[in-house]
This record gives C-alpha cells, structure tokens and sequence, in this order.
C-alpha cells in the first residue's frame, strides 16, 4: 500500500468517525428534548412504578423523564410503526393514566407525556384537566360490572381465548 492510499484510508475512516460522532450527537440531543431519564422499565432492571390509593391502581411507563422544573414526565414506547391518524385512543389512555398516576403520588402534574413508535415517530399528548377527568371517567367505568355489551367479530373471537366461555361470541 502506498503512502497516498494509505492516507486515503485514514482520511475515509476519520469522515466515518466524525459522521458517526455527529449521529451519536443528534441521538443524545434528541434523547433528551423531553428531560433527563429518571428511570426505564426494561426486564432486567424494572424502572419505577406509581401508584393512586385511591383508585387501587399501579402502573410503571417504559421511562420516566424529568424536566429542568423537576416534573416528571411518562414516555410509553409502541414497537410498531406509527399510526398515520395519530395514537389509537387505548395508547392514549394508557399514556394518560401513567400521567394521572405520576401526579396522584408526587402531586405534581406533568405537562404531557410522550409515546414513542418504533419507526421513530414521536406523539406529545398534553396533559391536563381535560385529560385528568377522562383517565377518572374510565376508572369508574372499569369499577361498574360488566353489562353485556361486546362488539364481537369473527376475527376477534378466533385468537380469544375466552371464546369458549363467552355469550356472546360470533364465531
């Protein structure tokens, strides 16, 4: 190898370097737009959870992020793709109640939380009054016994596996 190839190779690997250097940079920047990482729920190492004595209710977001304030912030992370009309109501409430949980036992209430696709989209759902009152609404519909109503489908009832015990099964 001569001098002016092997200067070329040192020169390509330096640009590769840089390039991934600035990737990495953007990724932590980005990483960090919602808050400092207080806790993450992964298998291994669980993060944190909340709870709300008042509606016997637990419940532990993939991350916990905190602001410069020192709000917490809940970020739920979907591993598919992300919706093209935006989060189905359940990641919705979901994300909310985790929000709803964070301020019961810290009385500090998150401006929003975050849900997070895998293909890298992102959804800030602003919590507040308006979304305290809907997470309320639907535990008290969940404390109500259940009335009978169900939407069966015949797609839905093959992969239940209630499907034996239900009345009202369409398969």
């Amino acid at each position: 190898m001569t001098i002016s190839e092997l200067s070329l190779v040192l020169l390509l690997g330096g640009v590769l370097l840089a390039v991934l250097s600035g990737w990495a940079l953007v990724e932590f920047a980005s990483s960090r737009r919602y808050g400092r990482v207080q806790s993450v729920d992964r298998s291994l190492r669980p993060g944190r959870s909340f709870r709300s004595e008042r509606f016997a209710l637990v419940g532990r977001p993939d991350e916990v992020r905190v602001l410069r304030d020192g709000r917490l912030v809940p970020v739920e992370l979907k591993s598919r793709g992300s919706p093209p009309r935006g989060p189905p109501p359940s990641h919705r409430a979901q994300l909310m109640a985790y929000a709803f949980l964070i301020e019961e036992e810290t009385r500090r209430t998150p401006p929003y939380g975050v849900l997070k696709y895998g293909d890298g989209g992102e959804f800030v759902i602003d919590y507040g009054p308006a979304a305290r009152s809907e997470v309320v609404r639907l535990l008290r519909e969940v404390e109500q016994p259940y009335d009978g109503r169900a939407t069966p489908s015949p797609g839905k009832c093959r992969a239940c596996p209630w499907v034996s015990a239900c009345d009202a099964s369409a398969a």
